[in-house]
């Protein structure tokens, strides 16, 4: 157990877990947000066939900023002391690296809001992934900001459910001269199957998530922008 508001050491749920998998195989890669009644109560919401829109878009904006802010503790850090209106100085710390974010469209559009309500003007790009007419995930578009490689990435996907866009999304972020070790994924619901797929092509990506468990709320896209 960390710190940070992370669990190092959480597993899938128990009720029903993957018995092939294991979070302390991810050498503290993989990061489940510390679980506590507030965190479980918005959950409950999320996945509750009965929430209203209003309902369910308001108790998933409370995860996400609960879940960027501890995506923000995963950022390194330097010491940075200042000097205060009163004349002492306090030791402080600031961002070591500049840090931006990237959504894959369109679900992770829905955790822009959070990123922002936290970094006012922190840069955004986004990926556009969908499926073929063989049914493999194609990029279809791509924009990021400028020097995207010199940044630690925020890459946004609230449901995280067989892996295939997100893997995607680190291959272009990858083909972007941007390392591994400076992707930091930020998701709300993910399975065990994605998270064994995405570490075992890319190991030294960050995942961040509330949970875990095998069956993810799909619907969560649709019901967030109205579309279900």
């Amino acid at each position: 157990m960390s710190q940070n508001g992370v669990n190092n050491n959480a597993g899938a749920d128990k009720e029903t877990a993957d018995d092939d998998f294991h979070i302390e195989n991810y050498n503290g890669k993989v990061k489940v947000l510390m679980c506590n009644d507030n965190i479980r109560a918005l959950q409950t919401v999320v996945r509750d066939l009965s929430s209203t829109r209003n309902d369910f878009v308001f108790y998933a904006d409370r995860l996400i900023r609960l879940l960027v802010e501890e995506g923000l503790n995963q950022i390194p850090h330097v010491d940075y002391p200042i000097v205060t209106p009163q004349g002492y100085t306090y030791q402080g710390i600031q961002f070591q690296e500049n840090y931006c974010g990237v959504s894959i469209v369109r679900s992770g559009e829905s955790m822009e809001k959070g990123l922002r309500d936290c970094c006012r003007s922190i840069s955004i790009g986004k990926i556009l992934i969908s499926s073929d007419d063989t049914g493999e995930a194609r990029v279809f578009y791509a924009k990021f900001p400028p020097a995207i490689d010199e940044h630690t990435i925020l890459l946004m996907y609230p449901v995280f459910k067989s892996g295939n866009k997100v893997i995607e999304a680190v291959k272009v972020l990858k083909d972007h001269a941007v390392t591994e070790e400076h992707i930091i994924l930020l998701n709300l619901f993910t399975t065990p199957s994605a998270l064994k797929a995405l570490m075992s092509r890319f190991p030294g990506v960050t995942v961040l998530t509330s949970e875990i468990h095998p069956i993810a709320p799909s619907h969560f896209g649709d019901k967030y922008f109205g579309t279900n």
